[in-house]
């Protein structure tokens, strides 16, 4: 086999047409082979005998896409001093394209022998783990054009790919939980009947199935334990592994920008699959463990502000450089439009506070691609000092947990959350505006992949997580919720009705807010996890998004739930949600995100001032609030323990910010009425702000409220709002 010197950049393994590039670093090595994996089980080792800079590299005239590998490291093996390199283990490429196979989580692929963590272990974890595959980087993306959605045009929906495909009607079974999948023409055409603007991807950088989980029978489904930062997820590939994963995701981004659609991925850059000192040597660890881990004062262990156990080393060039290059990656050879970064306050963790102007910032901040494409972080980690919502970079977006917390707290009856309330529906100044950021920095939601689902919000007071085995401990204790009079599923009529009129007040909340809206995929026609509210591996039924049966039948759930097992506390699962209630509520869902993007009013980019606006004509203040009674809100009635119910007038003739072209923005006025108290409240229009009315939003009602069919009401007249319940009044401009 020929070898020439090749070159130090681009890292990992790089087809020209003719050969391949084969670029690694290790500081920690003494000699590194390169190991071409045949499928016999034979491999052919080539010494990458070129180093410049600690990147060992080599060109192979010859190797072509598909060619499995991975390289084994000779080095220093002393775990009191942090060093792992073992050439009996087989590591991945951290840079490979693509990844082929899976683990069988035999004792050879870790770095000792079971029982014995300070011994070394010599099996050859070959036969045993994942290789990397070299890629052809070639893609016909025709016409592509990434849609670049302002954020206040946004509309972002979070979804599983396998968990969003798996169970729906119409594909094809080899279609099913894959990239394919998503990219079929049901699926694009539910995403923009509903108003999508943006799918927002649970991980789909390659992920290891945990052995913990394995041996339970379980898997790790949401996937939030990365070994790939380059390479798509294998198991989401319909066609195949040798480098087929990578065609399939751009076709599926292809086929979602076509119409219309961004494409955002959860990425997991704070940690890997690798965990803590008793975890297995799959890559990092076996090429040069200090160098990519923060190792405690001990270097035998790990620095864990994750709780996965381990945390990648933030203030290591080379950490920051494989970063930086995969966000480049995904951007520029797969054409995705952004990522919402998966614990961001880690990657914030320069040394041991999270430091707001760590070097990582620093770089996305300079970048001139990743700079470019949308920024969301999950604002907070396990560590001290983690929980960081508000405290993002000016050019960052943010997962707004306090919005959550807050919506529910208030349509679950809790006191005093009026005024804060009122904050949140207004793009949340209190945590933005200081720092010269906008209502668009808060990406607002209600429910997400952690924690209850929408319709498991109003039907669950406690979790109820026994298929996870780890004794209901797991998952969140404090959800916030209410189960509107009964656990679980309820035959009751008067239960159900208010449970539906729940979900109405939350989606109605969630697209009536400044901000950017997000959906949480299944929560449009109310799918339910039967009270988990963490089903990080529950790989089957119970996360799967079950569709509404588009013939209108009226089977029960469990006719699709495959005999899924009753939780351990002997509730039954939810026999009183039909197709006819889940597709109802699909076009309330559809409704209201309609409303929102055709009215500039509910999406604007500037704060409200509070006060007449300057130039808009109008003597009218932009905002406006009222109690129930049509007064003025006063600092006694927004303390008020038992305040629940208000009304706050939107004035569409008062928008501050330009249109695209800088003309004036005007649009038609809203008065928006909130009943969170259990009884009914009779609510007085507000004089001098508008003579007719009309409503065109009433969640009491099963479809809201069918266009133009709305009561009509004058200045001074009232409008009754039964118990939890909340109405949108409409005056043209």
């Amino acid at each position: 086999m020929q070898v020439w010197p090749g070159q130090a950049y681009p890292l990992g393994a790089t087809y020209d047409g003719a050969g391949t590039n084969f670029a690694v670093f290790s500081e920690a090595a003494d000699r590194i082979e390169l190991c071409l994996l045949h499928d016999d089980g034979s491999e052919t080792a080539v010494e990458l005998r070129e180093t410049d800079a600690f990147v060992r590299h080599a060109y192979l005239p010859g190797v072509m896409p598909g060619q499995r590998y991975g390289f084994r490291v000779h080095g220093p093996y002393a775990p009191e001093r942090g060093q792992r390199c073992n050439s009996a283990k087989l590591l991945l490429d951290p840079y490979a394209r693509a990844i082929a196979g899976a683990i069988d989580w035999g004792e050879a692929v870790y770095g000792y022998h079971f029982g014995k963590p300070d011994s070394r272990n010599d099996l050859d974890s070959a036969p045993h783990t994942m290789a990397s595959v070299v890629v052809n980087p070639y893609f016909d993306w025709g016409d592509d054009r990434r849609p670049r959605h302002d954020y206040h045009r946004t509309v972002i929906y979070e979804a599983h790919v396998k968990g969003l495909t798996m169970l729906h009607p119409a594909l094809p079974d080899e279609l099913r939980g894959t990239y394919a999948g998503l990219a079929h023409p049901a699926v694009i055409e539910h995403l923009t009947e509903l108003g999508v603007t943006a799918l927002e991807l649970m991980p789909v950088h390659q992920f290891v199935n945990d052995h913990r989980l394995a041996d339970a029978g379980l898997a790790n489904y949401w996937g939030y334990n990365t070994i790939g930062f380059f390479a798509p997820h294998n198991a989401y590939a319909s066609w195949g592994d040798r480098g087929q994963q990578v065609l399939e995701f751009k076709s599926a981004v292809r086929a979602l920008h076509q119409a219309g659609i961004e494409v955002i991925l959860d990425v997991v850059y704070n940690h890997t699959a690798e965990g803590n000192h008793l975890g297995p040597t799959l890559s990092f660890r076996g090429l040069d463990n200090p160098s990519y881990y923060r190792l405690t004062d001990n270097p035998r262990y790990y620095m864990d502000t994750t709780g996965t156990g381990n945390s990648l080393l933030m203030r290591s060039p080379h950490v920051l450089q494989l970063i930086m290059d995969s966000l480049r990656y995904w951007v520029t050879e797969m054409h995705v439009d952004g990522f919402r970064f998966d614990l961001a306050a880690t990657l914030a963790r320069q040394f041991h506070e999270v430091d707001r102007l760590s070097s990582f910032f620093d770089l996305v901040q300079q970048d001139p691609v990743v700079s470019q494409v949308k920024l969301i972080a999950e604002p907070w980690d396990v560590g001290e000092g983690g929980y960081q919502v508000g405290n993002f970079p000016p050019l960052w977006t943010e997962w707004n947990g306090k919005y959550r917390d807050t919506v529910r707290d208030l349509w679950r009856g809790e006191p005093r959350t009026l005024a804060e309330f009122a904050s949140r529906l207004t793009g949340s100044s209190d945590l933005y505006q200081d720092d010269g950021r906008r209502p668009l920095a808060s990406v607002n939601f209600v429910t997400c992949h952690d924690g209850f689902t929408l319709r498991d919000l109003v039907s669950y007071n406690e979790k109820h997580n026994d298929e996870n085995g780890e004794g209901n401990r797991d998952g969140e204790s404090h959800n916030r919720s209410w189960n509107c009079g009964a656990e679980g599923g309820s035959e009751d009529e008067e239960i159900r009705r208010l449970r539906a009129r729940q979900m109405r007040n939350f989606i109605a909340t969630l697209m009536l807010s400044q901000g950017v809206p997000m959906i949480s995929h299944g929560d449009e026609f109310g799918r339910t996890q039967r009270g988990n509210n963490n089903a990080y591996c529950q790989d089957n039924e119970i996360a799967w998004v079950r569709w509404p049966d588009p013939d209108g039948s009226e089977e029960s759930e469990e006719s699709d739930a495959s005999g899924a097992a009753e939780s351990a506390d002997g509730a039954a699962e939810d026999r009183a949600w039909s197709d006819d209630e889940a597709r109802s509520l699909m076009e309330f869902t559809r409704s209201m995100v309609w409303l929102r993007r055709d009215h500039a009013v509910f999406r604007r980019r500037r704060f409200f001032h509070g006060r007449p606006v300057e130039g808009t004509h109008d003597e009218l203040s932009d905002i406006n609030w009222f109690t129930p009674e049509g007064e003025e809100m006063t600092s006694q009635d927004w303390q008020a323990a038992h305040a629940k119910a208000m009304s706050v007038f939107l004035n569409g003739s008062a928008i501050s910010e330009p249109g695209p072209r800088g003309e004036r923005i005007a649009d038609d006025s809203f008065l928006l009425m909130v009943n969170a108290a259990a009884e009914d409240i009779e609510f007085v229009v507000p004089v001098n702000h508008g003579r007719q009315w009309q409503v065109v939003v009433d969640t009491s009602e099963e479809d809201g409220v069918e266009p133009g069919q709305g009561v009509k009401l004058a200045a001074g007249d009232r409008l009754t709002l039964i118990g939890r319940s909340l109405a949108v009044l409409r005056r043209p401009a």
